[in-house]
């Protein structure tokens, strides 16, 4: 069932991706964190030149703004504990914004305007190793098992095996399409083994199923078969570009797109040509979606949005439906991106902040870190428990953020829920406010 509203009354934003140019932010060279008042943050809103820069497109008519909520957090009540979060690193190289990253295998991966991707070697965070390729601006990384995918400014994506022969080493299998697919395709007149017409905006993968997802802002998304990397389907998701996708371990797929709407997807077998089929359109009240992410058994789904909201739906345990859940409140401009690992939840926004959140028993959130010192938009986040350093807990969660200021930092927040903290908005008042 389609529970989407019209949409007319309400076109999207333009997006948060990359374009060619660039925005250039103030830089330190440090590893030591400045004091918080020192720092240099963005105005309280984004001016219409710096909104356009960092779009991946032109929209071809100008969008008006998106509506705001007419309540706002006190964040006078929101006493955080200032030993529960510190940055243990902050990195800066010359390759320019930081546009994507990945976690996986004890490595995390960075992707800038630049033609490297840095790997990273935790606990001791020191780089292991860089992927060069003759293209520049990474804008999508995935890292599954043995293998890591990279989607690039030029509508194609990379492929590496990664060994452990005594030394971490890349070597690189795939280019995504290859070149004889073009001219297959020209010959017989199908799309399905062309590349994206727009850039590349998310990158997931179902490596049970053998299947690489691909989504771009030219509004569909690419089906690859890993085995042999060839396209079998082109899915026609939104009517406006498609900026993020998450994949359920059930092979459910979502879609989060500039229509202000999340779009749910299964995958049958026995459909032919086109095995996705939708099932449920989610609304987000007019506000474009920028990012996605997925709790780990799949109950919860978080999306955020350009109104600086992060709404959440509650997968019910025996109907299987996602049902609204709230929205989480704080940030002032645009959440780019989202992590979320075991009952931890972190964004990043186009305010320069981070925030994490924990996921109580009873489905309600709390804001336990503000995690302040970017001077660009936050770009991209990632978030693991464990040992990221050797005074980690196990219970700790290490929260890395790349920024379009060209900084990666990596910060270590413990859960120190305290009673006096109030709760993020966790309501379904958000859709009854006008």
């Amino acid at each position: 069932m389609d529970m989407a509203s019209n949409l007319d009354d309400g076109p999207p934003n333009p997006s948060f991706a990359m374009r060619g140019s660039s925005v250039k932010f103030p830089r330190s060279a440090s590893t030591k964190e400045q004091p918080l008042s020192d720092a240099v943050f963005l105005p309280p809103r984004l001016s219409a030149t710096t909104v356009a820069s960092l779009s991946l497109h032109h929209l071809h008519q100008q969008q008006p703004p998106t509506p705001r909520l007419c309540f706002t957090p006190d964040t006078s009540k929101l006493e955080l504990d200032p030993t529960a979060y510190r940055c243990i690193s902050s990195v800066l190289k010359k390759d320019g914004q930081i546009l994507c990253i990945a976690a996986a295998n004890g490595l995390v991966y960075t992707g800038s305007q630049g033609n490297t991707i840095r790997v990273w070697k935790l606990p001791e965070f020191t780089e292991c190793g860089q992927l060069k390729t003759k293209a520049c601006m990474v804008v999508a990384l995935q890292v599954s098992n043995d293998r890591v995918y990279a989607a690039y400014a030029d509508c194609k994506i990379r492929v590496w095996r990664c060994t452990w022969e005594g030394v971490v080493k890349h070597i690189r299998v795939a280019t995504v399409p290859t070149a004889g697919s073009f001219v297959r395709s020209y010959i017989a007149g199908k799309d399905k083994t062309m590349k994206h017409l727009g850039p590349i905006s998310s990158l997931a993968f179902n490596t049970s199923d053998d299947i690489l997802y691909s989504a771009s802002l030219d509004k569909t998304v690419k089906v690859w078969r890993i085995s042999d990397f060839k396209c079998i389907e082109t899915i026609q998701a939104h009517p406006e570009p498609i900026n993020a996708i998450a994949l359920a371990d059930d092979g459910v797929l979502y879609t989060a797109s500039d229509d202000a709407t999340v779009r749910v997807w299964r995958r049958n077998f026995c459909s032919g040509a086109r095995p996705h089929s939708l099932t449920v359109t989610l609304p987000t009240k007019f506000s474009p979606v920028k990012t996605l992410a997925l709790t780990s058994d799949g109950g919860v789904l978080y999306g955020g949005c350009t109104d600086g909201y992060v709404h959440y739906w509650l997968k019910g345990w025996f109907s299987g439906q996602l049902q609204y859940g709230g929205a989480l409140q704080g940030h002032t401009h645009a959440v780019m991106c989202l992590a979320s690992v075991a009952n931890y939840v972190a964004s990043g926004s186009a305010d320069s902040t981070s925030r994490v959140w924990i996921r109580e028993l009873d489905g309600l959130h709390t804001c336990i870190a503000v995690l302040q010192g970017h001077r660009g938009p936050i770009r991209c986040i990632t978030a693991f428990t464990g040992r990221a350093t050797d005074e980690s807990a196990e219970e700790d969660c290490t929260v890395c953020t790349g920024s379009l200021d060209g900084v990666l930092k990596v910060w270590r927040v413990r859960n120190t829920t305290s009673q006096t903290r109030e709760p993020s908005q966790n309501t379904r008042e958000y859709f009854e406010l006008s």
